[in-house]
């Protein structure tokens, strides 16, 4: 194979670590025959080298989790070829040493079951009996995942690199990049310091060094490498000794002590996560502030720092008390590179062509066989495979580009990297940041907030407790980040009025005389209607899978209003511009700031937004799913007669500069102040889905009771039609149903499994309770032939099965008559 740098290639894989290398080998499988890799120093000289190689397959995100099944079994099917990664298939065991901690665990459990992954609960004498060093003292259980285990990361990246080469990949070390060509949007090459190389598609898979390789291309990849220790002991058992019969020790976790630990010859390694942490990198000198690394850091480590790891040292001893007297080989301190939100960073970036694999935040070698399978099929189909959001680079929106907000966010993500991920667990870092017109208000009226894609918003108004039934609270963890007024705001929205702030919503203007053709290529519903209608649509990826859940406005004849959820606008933005003409027919904009956004629903909302305007609002005059200019008090306003709570009502726009001033007059109206919470109790009573949780790209519309938007003999179809006639051609074979549970108290957080006879056939997408039909809601992808309503079903929450039904949805108003009254 020759030595000299080609001129051209398909893709250029920047990064011979592990990511790249999984990347190149999983190219080559799907028969990529023109790659070159490139590495500036040496293979595995980033981070990969001096990582621990740890490989847990279970994770709270059920993507993530399939990733790193996939990972397992990869490194058992290379462990048995010419050039095996060292993987050790020694079981894993996670210890318990809090009854909340304990809960956590049994919750893990649960989901496995979804997954076929076999995590069972141990005693703690079951977990000495299988690691004989540790101490027992303040375990209250634990569980243990037999297929879990650990590898070599060097051995891994050469083998994954043999395979690569194999299917005719060309690697080239010694190889530094020194810039990322872009053209009108579109990345062309890149430039080497051994010549330049023309390429369609570029992968930054650079490790720490993704940020400075990203600036390159005008991009910003939000990651922070901080510095993670682990050390290597003297030998502490010997194959005769203690515990040598047995074979390998598994791999052991505990959280509470904030500490791991592998065999590593006869000795161990151990690591951990300190509460007080250390990021590593300098400013450079464009003021791009912390991701700046060294040009000549290349397979080097940090210098040991043992008073930071005082605290892992000492959590250590309590758990293996053997390494009180045990000799220490030596204190690995290497930088790894985190995102602000502990998940990989993943995806095609805003320049077309320029994807990134970063961010592995210290489990990367778990991740790494997924990885390279996700992203190497993302890159061939144009489209990620599954459900990739939580780790799509598009979740980080604009105030991201801040250095110094990114590091904030990934010092705290890394500081209770072992903290128990509570249900609705708040982030406090760099808060707050992005705030409504009237937070002010919000604050002297008593407001909890929550925060959302770095946007302030009110989850519920304390004051309004006084209203509620704290005997409502639910059970465990679901009543932790609860209370009453979320209720009393519900039932007032029922009854009367309620009032929220909805200013967070994502809003993209789509404008131009090729507005109304792009639209109705990519949505599926028919959207280009007479100017005022408002319509409700999802947009399908080519498997027919949900992209895009909102609404769509026709403001103008050129001109198109599309609102989102708070988290989803970068995604939704980049989806549509993505598919935009490149002949400048269309505009996409996002406006998100520029507009505040009010929703006014309930029985009495036309009462009390009546005499607040002079336009007439009644419903013959103004009807359901239609939009107008109108004024109230004396703001102008576009308002929109839709609903995500089920009720008459308005969702009121006003540019941001009048926010304070309409809020002042509907508050004045005596309509309850409300948050995020009742909402949701709100949709879920009728049966209003929501994506990244109750839709996906997994799921296509027919699946997620979405087929009514479905307007298949549209002129022109859409992108996703032909999937969709396929799909329904097969048959629906799973169906999202909306299950009560015969225990009130019991709700559901999600990925819960939910079993019907004796087999587990789904989980949880989304839970909660609904104070007006006064019965726990939760919702699941189910078998269509095993779930018709009436069926018996039972859910399991932290290791109890409760009791339920599927139920004939929705819950609330079937026939729609308060929505449109």
């Amino acid at each position: 194979m020759s030595k000299n740098l080609p001129g051209r290639a398909r893709v250029v894989v920047i990064g011979g670590g592990v990511g790249g290398t999984s990347i190149a080998y999983h190219l080559a499988e799907l028969g990529e025959r023109d790659v070159v890799l490139v590495e500036r120093a040496d293979l595995t000289s980033g981070s990969t080298f001096h990582s621990a190689g740890l490989v847990g397959q279970l994770r709270a995100d059920p993507t993530l989790t399939r990733m790193n099944m996939y990972s397992a079994e990869l490194y058992r099917r290379l462990q048995q070829g010419d050039d095996p990664p060292g993987w050790v298939e020694c079981g894993g065991i996670r210890l318990a040493g809090t009854p909340e901690r304990m809960q956590e665990i049994r919750r893990q459990i649960g989901w496995a079951r979804t997954f076929g992954l076999p995590l069972d609960e141990i005693s703690p004498d079951e977990a000495k009996a299988m690691f004989p060093l540790m101490s027992t003292e303040g375990v209250v259980g634990a569980a243990y995942l037999a297929t879990d285990g650990y590898v070599d990361p060097s051995q891994l990246t050469y083998s994954l690199a043999a395979g690569a080469r194999a299917g005719g990949v060309r690697i080239f070390t010694r190889t530094r990049v020194l810039g990322v060509e872009v053209k009108d949007g579109r990345v062309t090459g890149v430039r080497t310091d051994r010549g330049d190389v023309e390429a369609e598609i570029v992968v930054n898979c650079g490790g720490m060094f993704a940020a400075e390789i990203g600036r390159m291309a005008g991009v910003r990849v939000p990651i922070v490498p901080m510095s993670h220790q682990y050390l290597v002991t003297e030998p502490l058992r010997t194959r005769s000794g203690p515990g040598g019969g047995r074979g390998r020790l598994p791999t052991l976790r505990d959280p509470d002590h904030l500490v791991y630990f592998r065999e590593e010859v006869d000795g161990l390694l151990m690591g951990g996560y300190e509460r007080d942490s250390a990021s590593w990198s300098l400013p450079d000198d464009g003021g791009n502030g912390h991701d700046a690394i060294p040009a000549d850091f290349n397979g080097r480590l940090l210098a040991e720092d043992w008073d930071r790891f005082e605290e892992i040292t000492a959590n250590s001893q309590l758990r293996v008390p053997a390494m009180a007297d045990a000799g220490i080989r030596k204190l690995i301190n290497g930088p790894e590179a985190f995102t602000p939100d502990n998940e990989f960073c993943l995806g095609e970036t805003e320049v077309a062509g320029f994807f990134v694999a970063a961010g592995f935040c210290a489990h990367g070698i778990a991740g790494a066989g997924g990885i390279g399978k996700v992203m190497a099929e993302w890159i061939t189909a144009g489209e990620p495979p599954m459900d990739l959001w939580h780790m799509d680079i598009r979740r980080f929106g604009p105030h991201y580009r801040s250095p110094s907000y990114t590091l904030k966010r990934t010092v705290e993500n890394y500081e209770t990297y072992y903290d128990i991920p509570y249900p609705d667990r708040e982030r406090t870092a760099g808060r707050p940041l992005r705030v409504s017109p009237v937070y002010a208000w919000h604050e002297a009226h008593g407001a909890v907030f929550g925060e959302k894609a770095g946007w302030e918003r009110v989850n519920w108004y304390e004051p309004n407790a006084a209203a509620g039934d704290e005997s409502l609270r639910p059970r465990g963890w679901a009543g932790r980040a609860w209370s009453p007024a979320i209720g009393a705001e519900h039932a007032a929205t029922r009854t009367a009025a309620g009032l929220f702030d909805e200013t967070s919503f994502a809003k993209i203007e789509v404008t131009g005389p090729g507005a109304a053709g792009l639209l109705e290529r990519l949505c599926d519903n028919h959207v280009a209607r007479e100017v005022g209608a408002v319509t409700y649509t999802q947009c399908l990826n080519s498997r027919g899978g949900i992209e895009c859940d909102f609404t769509v406005t026709r403001t103008a004849g050129n001109a198109f209003l599309i609102v989102t959820g708070t988290a989803f606008g970068g995604h939704d933005l980049d989806w549509i511009r993505r598919h935009a003409p490149s002949d400048g027919s269309v505009r996409v904009g996002d406006v998100t700031g520029q507009y505040a956004c009010f929703a006014l629903w309930g029985p009495r909302a036309r009462d009390l937004l009546a005499p607040l305007t002079p336009d007439d609002v009644s419903d013959a005059a103004f009807p359901y799913l239609t939009s107008r200019e109108i004024v109230v008090g004396d703001v102008p306003v576009r308002a929109l007669r839709v609903t995500f709570a089920g009720e008459l009502g308005w969702e009121l726009y006003c540019s941001s500069e009048y926010g304070a001033a309409l809020w002042r007059a509907l508050a004045a109206t005596g309509a309850t102040p409300g948050g995020y919470r009742a909402i949701d109790s709100l949709r879920l009573e009728k049966g209003y889905r929501m994506w990244g949780a109750d839709i996906s790209p997994d799921r296509n519309p027919y699946e997620a009771g979405l087929g009514f938007c479905v307007k298949l003999d549209k002129p022109g179809g859409f992108l996703g039609r032909d999937a969709l006639v396929a799909a329904r051609e097969r048959g629906v074979a799973e169906r999202l149903r909306c299950l009560t549970l015969d225990d009130p108290r019991a709700v559901c957080l999600g990925n819960e499994p939910v079993r019907v006879g004796d087999d587990v056939v789904g989980r949880v997408t989304s839970g909660g309770y609904g104070y007006t039909v006064g019965t726990s809601i939760a919702y699941a992808y189910l078998p269509a032939d095993r779930a018709a309503p009436g069926a018996k079903v039972e859910v399991e929450l932290f290791g109890e099965w409760v009791t339920g039904e599927v139920a004939r949805e929705p819950l609330f108003d079937p026939a729609n008559a308060r929505v449109r009254s």
